[in-house]
């Protein structure tokens, strides 16, 4: 079995008063890793669901003679897909400030309803991860780093999902009946979602796009949407972490753009389920887009994972300098530019050196991204 890097985080913090949220994309393994760290307590888990009729019902608003009655002697709570449950925020809150001797652990896949009912009431009183498809540095701990390099093409193509990785030669089905099922479920359930074809849409105009910057007016007219819906709707994907967007980096040069965005999926393998393309990477044109997806994902499952506490952008001027990705960590700047040719040269913008507190730049291509993806100092 593929082991998790954030259980070790997690049960480091257990039983500290305060709640567990383990937040991320449909099917990356949440419940498995909960499964797995509950194990340990045996009899003393309540197991409850979010996707179950009754469990929601009983945790809408409870009291506390009710949550006593329904808790018993239990010491390890789960609620599993909580964003489903309404006002869970304020149940788990009752659950953290009255049991001090439970550790509540909740998952959630869409961050929109788990933001609206939890943030609040839980300030104070949780900690957050965010869980990813299964990354580069698991996967070397799996196996090894020579393997896991040689299945670079596979996994710029087919993406790092866990029921991909563990079934060679089924990617393209897995691949197929996960976007279908995954995309939309959370999304569809909202409210405000009245046209999942214009979504649909939305998301294959944002696969195409891959390493461009975003231009909401150009997507508007290509979906058939206002600019106001196309934000929004973009926002929802990426509270649903489906994508995720960057911005600028922009301070002191005149001449920089200002409100641009770029658009990543976490995933390769669902990017190019999206659109229908798994062909090797011999006969495609995206192929710069797809590295530049691969490693900005794989570097921020990395970086979160090490509790990340600076910024990440990329940058770009009206006279095309740019560069392809930025970490900025207590008001110092590392620039990295991305390059799939390991013959390509490339020069970092003096504009930007003279203008910055540079303190690392480094071009990564297939053969150093290993250590950048590894490397415990940075």
């Amino acid at each position: 079995m593929i082991q998790r890097i954030l259980r070790q985080s997690i049960e480091s913090r257990l039983f500290k008063g305060k709640a567990i949220l383990l937040m991320g994309p449909r099917q990356v393994g949440k419940t498995t890793l909960v499964r797995q760290i509950a194990s340990t307590y045996e009899n003393d888990v309540l197991w409850l669901s979010g996707d179950d009729t009754n469990d929601r019902a009983r945790l809408n608003l409870p009291n506390l003679t009710t949550l006593k009655t329904l808790i018993g002697k239990k010491k390890f709570i789960v609620v599993d897909e909580a964003q489903r449950i309404e006002n869970i925020g304020l149940t788990l809150k009752l659950i953290v400030d009255h049991f001090e001797e439970i550790q509540v652990v909740a998952t959630g896949s869409s961050s929109f309803e788990l933001a609206n009912s939890l943030n609040e009431p839980l300030t104070g009183r949780k900690y957050e991860f965010l869980m990813f498809p299964i990354s580069f540095g698991e996967m070397v701990e799996h196996t090894d780093a020579f393997r896991e390099t040689g299945n670079l093409e596979n996994r710029m193509i087919f993406g790092s999902y866990p029921e991909v990785v563990t079934s060679p030669g089924e990617e393209k089905e897995k691949l197929s009946l996960l976007s279908d099922s995954y995309l939309y479920k959370d999304l569809l359930t909202y409210e405000k979602i009245k046209k999942p074809i214009l979504l649909s849409t939305l998301l294959q105009a944002l696969a195409l796009q891959l390493g461009n910057e975003v231009s909401y007016n150009e997507l508007s007219q290509v979906v058939g949407a206002d600019k106001q819906t196309v934000e929004h709707y973009i926002d929802l994907l990426e509270k649903t972490y489906i994508v995720f967007r960057l911005r600028t980096f922009s301070r002191n040069v005149r001449n920089e753009l200002k409100k641009s965005r770029k658009v990543y999926f976490y995933d390769n393998g669902i990017r190019n389920a999206i659109i229908g393309n798994f062909a090797p990477l011999v006969n495609r044109q995206d192929k710069g887009a797809l590295w530049e997806n691969y490693l900005i994902s794989e570097r921020w499952k990395k970086i979160s994972y090490r509790s990340f506490y600076g910024h990440r952008y990329f940058w770009r001027t009206t006279q095309q300098q740019e560069i392809d990705y930025l970490e900025e960590v207590d008001g110092k700047v590392s620039a990295y530019e991305f390059k799939w040719d390991r013959t390509t040269s490339s020069r970092f913008s003096k504009t930007f050196l003279n203008a910055y507190p540079v303190e690392n730049t480094q071009v990564i291509n297939p053969e150093n991204y290993p250590a950048w993806l590894l490397d415990e100092t940075q």
